[in-house]
């Protein structure tokens, strides 16, 4: 593998990839096929939210390995399922070694499951969420270019805390932002740029 000028990896297969998704076969799928393809609806959003609020301080490659694990215990993060989850399910999730077992972060999803349920009358989580589209995105050439807040990521951090969401700072929105395809953040030079088919 050869590492280019603008910190991208050319891998084995010719194709060009940021470092963090050049070695590791499982975060390579992750994002040659689903980092910033569009999602939509309110189930796979929320569990989105979930996810980045859990990868809190830890690695997305940590989290991307759990995540059958998360499915299951949050099942499939059925968002009206988890709003009914009771103390008895906390505990239950704190004993689940196949999931990382931070209480507040298990609470979070629970809280974050009843804002949901109640943002319904609104439009919808997914709708809510996707209104903080910005209506540029960054074209980064260089990885020091990558951003890692936003004005919209701040900007929707702020009206999902004003409506019950925790583990919800602007940093992780703007990481869900990227993974969701709500903006563009690969390299110019990634064989991935534009892949959302939403930036030209």
């Amino acid at each position: 593998m050869e590492k280019t000028v603008s910190g991208v990896v050319l891998g084995e297969d010719g194709l060009a990839r940021p470092a963090w998704a050049a070695t590791d076969p499982l975060m390579r799928e992750y994002y040659d096929t689903e980092w910033g393809v569009p999602v939509r609806g309110e189930q796979a959003v929320f569990e989105r939210i979930s996810l980045e609020g859990f990868q809190a301080g830890l690695s997305w490659a940590t989290i991307l390995r759990k995540r059958p694990a998360f499915r299951a215990a949050f099942h499939d993060f059925q968002v009206d399922k988890v709003a009914a989850f009771t103390e008895k399910d906390v505990e239950r999730l704190l004993q689940d070694a196949s999931i990382i077992r931070n209480r507040a972060k298990i609470n979070a999803v629970i809280t974050n499951a009843n804002a949901a349920i109640a943002l319904r009358a609104d439009g919808g989580l997914s709708d809510f969420v996707w209104s903080f589209q910005p209506p540029v995105t960054p074209v980064p050439r260089h990885i020091g270019e990558v951003p890692t807040t936003s004005e919209e990521s701040v900007a929707l951090s702020k009206a999902l805390r004003k409506r019950g969401f925790a583990f919800v700072g602007p940093t992780t929105m703007f990481a869900l932002m990227e993974a969701i395809g709500m903006i563009d953040t690969h390299l110019v030079d990634s064989h991935r740029r534009g892949s959302s088919g939403l930036w030209t």
